[in-house]
């Protein structure tokens, strides 16, 4: 069994912090864009409504996306933590054999 040094563990949940947030933005993005069509304007404004119903549960849930936009926010937070404190205790440890 290896055993990750703390540096190594930080970077990697801040690795994958960064691709939580960008994958919540996304989906955030994704419910955020609007279409000529949501005001009724062009041809396809006459779709039947279970057209549009059906189109629209295929969308990321918003608020889930939002949560999890908040939890890479921490995540990330967490991770730079981890590695201040392994670089204070390397610092440490030089200064008591120096």
């Amino acid at each position: 069994m290896e055993i990750q040094s703390a540096t190594a563990s930080g970077l990697q949940g801040l690795q994958k912090a960064q691709g939580d947030a960008s994958q919540a933005a996304a989906d955030i993005a994704a419910n955020l864009t609007v279409s000529p069509e949501d005001f009724g304007i062009g041809q396809e404004n006459n779709t039947d409504t279970a057209d549009k119903n059906a189109s629209s549960s295929q969308l990321p849930n918003l608020t889930e996306a939002a949560v999890d936009l908040k939890v890479a926010e921490y995540q990330a937070k967490a991770s730079v933590n981890v590695i201040q404190t392994a670089d204070e205790t390397l610092g440490t440890l030089l200064d008591v054999r120096a």
